[in-house]
């Protein structure tokens, strides 16, 4: 598995982590042995988030006497965002993953609460050592440059946001933005929102001529692609074993240049628009 430094200060991290929206919507002895499947293949990035149901306790029941193996990372909900509702929300996350810390703790996307209340908590966070890194998720760049001014250079970690093969808006401001100021990129969704191209399809032709190229899947080829910049790392869910394998794979293929130009032309990235993207 390949790893990527996550942000200005941070450790390597898997380049494809496990993404649990809705994993407790299904089988959750299935989705346990996912998550175990997938942290033995080297996708040791788990993200999750206080919206996400019951999804931390299924990471708790998956990850038990693993914790110093992961980088974990929840996220606190815009509602929550104040300065003492961020640290009722992170203890109670920490409570439900029955952990100490986690690695890194995200602001879910922009709220009614002031910036700095959440960064104070963050920063609060920190010295207790209850979490050693904090991001965002859902930032577009304007987002960015407003929370830069309150944190500083050099303390965000990431932004997460949605990034597919269908929906590259990231890379017209935000991708470049990110990288010039040290923050990893985290893409979430990075297969759609159950609409992954078609075999049948122009564009999905092509991923399915590059699949068979590389003797890979066209949902390994999409990671990897979507993963090809140096800031960038993929959190796919995965609900079963398989699912768990087949991504984790991804993180070992490279693509060559006429295949990334291929996907490119086949998937093109559209005018900027308006405002950034977000499930």
């Amino acid at each position: 598995m390949q790893t990527k430094k996550f942000g200005n200060n941070g450790p390597q991290v898997s380049v494809i982590g496990q993404g649990t929206w809705y994993l407790d919507r299904g089988d959750r002895k299935a989705a346990v042995a996912a998550l175990k499947r997938g942290i033995d293949a080297g996708m040791t990035h788990i993200d999750t988030a206080e919206m996400y149901g019951d999804a931390e306790l299924v990471i708790a029941d998956a990850i038990g006497g693993r914790r110093d193996e992961l980088f974990l990372v929840s996220k606190v909900l815009p509602s929550n965002a104040s300065r003492r509702g961020t640290i009722t929300a992170c203890e109670r996350s920490l409570k439900r993953l029955k952990t100490d810390r986690l690695d890194c703790y995200l602001l879910h996307w922009r709220g009614t609460y002031p910036l700095a209340e959440t960064v104070a908590a963050f920063d609060e966070l920190i010295a207790a050592g209850k979490i050693r890194s904090w991001g965002v998720s859902n930032f577009d760049a304007d987002d960015l440059d407003e929370l830069l001014e309150v944190a500083g250079e050099g303390n965000i970690a990431c932004n997460q946001v949605l990034y597919h093969l269908r929906e590259r808006a990231i890379e017209h401001a935000v991708i470049p933005w990110c990288e010039q100021h040290g923050v990893a990129v985290v893409a979430y969704s990075p297969f759609g929102h159950n609409d992954f191209p078609s075999a049948s399809s122009k564009a999905g032709v092509v991923l399915q001529s590059i699949a068979q190229a590389c003797k890979a899947t066209p949902r390994q080829v999409a990671l990897s692609f979507l993963t090809r910049l140096p800031s960038v790392l993929a959190i796919p869910k995965a609900s079963n074993v398989d699912h768990a394998a087949e991504n984790a794979a991804a993180g070992t293929l490279k693509l060559s240049g006429d295949e990334l130009a291929a996907l490119d032309a086949a998937f093109p990235r559209g005018p900027k628009p308006r405002s950034l993207p977000m499930l």
